[in-house]
């Protein structure tokens, strides 16, 4: 029994894009230890780390939420698993007209802890959003 208890807390890493790619940037995109999940924060970048949807904050907003559905739908999770969600942003008023997509992805009354954050930059210029998560699956 104590075999399984220590391995129970086993952190899992998740990589959501190639070993290169990740790991070139020095980042696992999901730690999952116990019933808990961070992830790191999601951004809009190809397979080859590249960003995509240079200049439209919509689809960066919406290629954010679509790599945590991802990671979500890997540990058969969704987002009303999410407990905690900061959004980083270099455009906080782009963030604010966008917000009805975000709240669509939530059932209402059931919105995680948030903090939104309006930022000078991210890792990458042409990056204008930054989304992370923590997840609890009981």
């Amino acid at each position: 029994m104590e075999q399984e208890v220590a391995n129970y807390n086993e952190p899992e890493y998740f990589q959501l894009r190639s070993p290169n790619t990740e790991n070139g940037f020095g980042y696992s995109f999901a730690v999952k230890i116990g019933n808990h999940i961070k992830a790191s924060g999601a951004v809009s970048m190809d397979e080859q780390g590249k960003p995509t949807a240079v200049g439209d904050y919509k689809q960066q907003m919406k290629n954010c939420y679509a790599d945590i559905k991802k990671m979500l739908t890997y540990y058969d999770c969704t987002f009303d698993d999410v407990i905690v969600e900061n959004v980083y942003t270099t455009h906080m008023s782009l963030f604010l007209e966008n917000l009805e997509y975000r709240k669509s992805l939530y059932n209402e009354n059931r919105y995680p802890k948030s903090t939104w954050l309006g930022v000078k930059e991210l890792a990458m210029p042409e990056l204008m959003i930054e989304i992370e998560v923590e997840v609890y699956k009981p």
